[in-house]
């Protein structure tokens, strides 16, 4: 049985929704529709009625609910209390990264705490958002650091855990440019497309927190978008590469494509009086609130005041 099977279902009972569930968990909803069901298979019994709507949860589903609750806080306690054993590392600031920040904006970041703050002992675990959120709410990480955007919120208590800003990024499409010399450095492929000739789209995987992002921009999208959709991965770096080559339109975060721009490897694929196509999402660090029993990690405190201090710029 993995934990995470109770998370998910602890999710469907506080969401009434496979769907939502899925989106807060980013899976997608078959995947998390199997994780139920392998819940209940090793359970031995239905968890879920699903002959209703809003979802409800059977008589041996409420209880699993609340003793889920009464494990996984025991589980993250236990953890708490074995992590608390070694003095190693203590000097060590653990960060749980999303793959595109790992790549874009963490290296630049540390090199501006080490000249500003001074010098820090990091380790990094570079994963998908939902993991990389599940290493805060287990305890395996000092802090994390995350996009956000108020379409595609995280399930973090506010109770528990804090926040701090650590700035904007904007994600926008872009295109390799034409070499033609009567383009004139226009992109390959320029939005919105045609109904009969829809543009290459290079996309990410289903579930990725950026992949939400692009589809809520393209949902709000004043103007009909005409997309083929002829590659996808989890990761920024990926879809940069394919744009890169001229394999088609790609969303990327300013951050991973800002040296590209300069050197004209991409340009912007959206043409201008287009401006729905880009959104902002904040660039935020999550810890959990220290609850006063446990001695908090030196570096780790210090390096969190030091946000809070300067959050602002």
């Amino acid at each position: 049985m993995d934990t995470k099977w109770l998370e998910d279902f602890i999710s469907l009972a506080e969401t009434r929704s496979f769907s939502r569930s899925a989106q807060l968990r980013h899976v997608t909803q078959p995947a998390f529709s199997r994780r139920i069901q392998s819940l209940e298979a090793w359970a031995g019994t239905d968890l879920v009625d699903r002959s209703s709507y809003p979802t409800k949860l059977t008589a041996a589903g409420d209880t699993l609910y609340d003793q889920s609750l009464d494990m996984l806080r025991a589980l993250q306690s236990t953890r708490a209390m074995l992590r608390g054993h070694t003095s190693a590392g203590q000097d060590v600031i653990e960060f749980a990264v999303p793959h595109t920040l790992a790549f874009t904006f963490f290296p630049a970041w540390m090199s501006m705490l080490r000249q500003n703050f001074g010098p820090i002992k990091s380790r990094l675990m570079a994963q998908n958002v939902h993991d990389a959120v599940l290493r805060l709410v287990e305890g395996s990480c000092d802090l994390l650091i995350a996009y956000f955007h108020s379409s595609q919120p995280f399930q973090l208590d506010a109770s528990r855990y804090e926040m701090v800003s650590l700035g904007q990024e904007v994600i926008a499409p872009y295109a390799k440019p034409d070499m033609k010399p009567s383009s004139e450095g226009k992109p390959m492929f320029e939005l919105p497309g045609r109904a009969g000739q829809p543009l290459p789209y290079l996309g990410y995987a289903p579930g990725a927190y950026l992949g939400m992002v692009v589809d809520q921009i393209l949902k709000q999208s004043k103007t009909a978008i005409h997309l083929d959709r002829v590659y996808e991965t989890d990761m920024s770096e990926g879809l940069k590469a394919m744009a890169l080559e001229g394999h088609g339109i790609a969303f990327l975060p300013y951050s991973a494509i800002k040296k590209d721009l300069r050197a004209k490897r991409l340009v912007s694929a959206c043409p201008e009086g287009m401006s729905d196509l880009t959104m902002t999402m904040d660039l935020r660090a999550y810890r959990e609130k220290p609850t006063g029993k446990e001695a908090n990690k030196g570096a780790a405190q210090a390096l969190w005041e030091y946000l809070v201090a300067n959050s602002a710029t």
